[in-house]
């Protein structure tokens, strides 16, 4: 009878043991019994009736899967090798882990292929150029596209990242050459739009230095024409009318250089204008009484 005891007491240990559980903080359980959802298992200790009950631990933190690259023909008849990587999570209440168990076979595959046939119905709409210039649009498609359906999966969709659109080798030597040229021409516009600026400059210089030699040769020219002016003004004060007497002082002064003797009468004109050139007031002649 003890021996009885014993293996009694022994089973019922190894089955407590055996239907021990522990949920992870970073999953969620569903407890099915005989086949049939039973409960809920929020993290913690779990005790379930060994092979009556099964426990089916779901993840709950975010994940990634990768569409695997794939050839995809574009709007200009362009062969791309594209990828892309989609961001989900199972949210963790009781009815979002159920759909993500009982509403879809293998959620993750699922993703993975819907994501490949969305990218190919927008992809084959593009040209290749715009497919790379319109990355931001397409990640927004195919974002929308996999929240609108796994809405009842109990998924969440948090973000989707286009990895990649390669095109063939030889159109991307091809495009490289174009790019190339595009950077040399640009390069080429700005060297010209320097070169112009520095021209500019000289050409302004040029002008102002110009333009001062002009004035300053304006400013001589008025300088000489009013010391002409002023000569003409002694002239016309001094002569006017006295053409001969002008000529006689001009023989007076060839005369004085060569250190020639004149006679000039007194009285004359000449003497007169002689002594008002060196300062002397010529004394008047008295008349005679007569």
């Amino acid at each position: 009878m003890n021996y009885w005891y014993l293996y009694l007491i022994i089973s019922v240990v190894v089955i407590f043991f055996a239907g021990i559980r522990i949920v992870r903080p970073t999953q969620r359980g569903l407890i099915e019994r005989l086949g049939k959802y039973h409960n809920f298992a929020n993290p913690g200790f779990h005790w379930i009736i060994p092979i009556i009950d099964k426990l089916y631990p779901v993840n709950v933190t975010e994940q990634m899967v990768d569409a695997q690259p794939q050839e995809i023909i574009t709007n200009d008849n362009l062969n791309a090798s594209v990828d892309a990587q989609v961001y989900f999570r199972v949210k963790s209440d009781e009815d979002s882990v159920k759909g993500s168990i009982y509403n879809v076979n293998n959620y993750k595959w699922q993703i993975v292929n819907l994501a490949r046939t969305t990218l190919r119905n927008i992809i084959g709409t593009l040209t290749l150029k715009s497919a790379n210039s319109e990355r931001g649009k397409i990640n927004a498609e195919l974002y929308k596209t996999l929240h609108n359906e796994t809405q009842t999966w109990g998924i969440e969709i948090v973000r989707t990242e286009l990895k990649e659109i390669d095109p063939p080798s030889d159109v991307q030597e091809t495009m490289n050459k174009v790019v190339k040229a595009e950077n040399e021409k640009i390069a080429a516009i700005d060297s010209a739009t320097a070169a112009e600026t520095v021209a500019d400059g000289i050409k302004r210089a040029k002008i102002k230095e110009a333009e001062g030699y002009r004035q300053s040769k304006i400013l001589h020219a008025e300088g000489e024409a009013e010391a002409i002016k002023l000569v003409n003004e002694a002239a016309d004060k001094y002569f006017v009318g006295n053409a001969q007497l002008l000529r006689k002082l001009e023989a007076l002064e060839a005369s004085l250089g060569n250190n020639a003797k004149i006679v000039i009468p007194t009285g004359t004109e000449l003497v007169n204008i002689i002594g008002e050139m060196a300062g002397i007031i010529p004394l008047e002649r008295k008349k005679k009484d007569g």
